[in-house]
């Protein structure tokens, strides 16, 4: 599986501006679902609030992966956001954090979700990728530099 499979353009969202987390989370879970009828805001809402409950999922170095397993979800779906500005996140570095893979998953994709979780963050580690995501213009550009990372770092 590639994150190129489970992200595409339409699901990169820029320009996100929030003062924390659970704005910030409404705001890409309502930008998700006028994307995709599939994503219904208040279960989503409730999954990923449940998941932040246990640990913040903001890993550091300006990158959190907010994720949750949603109910009456039927196929696992990624969505990106950057906020230039910055959002406090309870990162576990205390930076705020300016990109955003947010990951829902059906309840019963356990390996799949944390596949991919586990891709995204292997992807991050690379300061370079960081740079080009903050720095890309749009997201036909933002989509090119994961697809470019993952064809140097490989499938996941």
């Amino acid at each position: 599986m590639r994150l190129a499979d489970v992200l595409s353009e339409n699901r990169i969202m820029t320009g996100l501006e929030a003062g924390e987390k659970k704005e910030l989370l409404e705001k890409m879970v309502s930008r998700a679902a006028s994307i995709e009828s599939a994503v219904e805001k208040e279960p989503a809402m409730k999954a990923l609030l449940e998941r932040e409950r246990l640990g913040t999922t903001g890993i550091g170095h300006g990158v959190a992966i907010p994720h949750g397993r949603v109910r009456g979800l039927k196929e696992l779906m990624v969505f990106f956001g950057r906020s230039e500005k910055g959002v406090d996140f309870d990162s576990m570095d205390r930076m705020p954090v300016h990109l955003f893979f947010l990951i829902m998953a059906p309840e019963n994709s356990a390996a799949a979700h944390l596949k991919v979780l586990a891709g995204i963050s292997n992807l991050l580690k690379n300061q370079d990728l960081r740079m080009k995501l903050m720095n890309a213009n749009g997201s036909s550009e933002i989509y090119r530099a994961i697809e470019e990372a993952e064809r140097r770092n490989g499938a996941f």
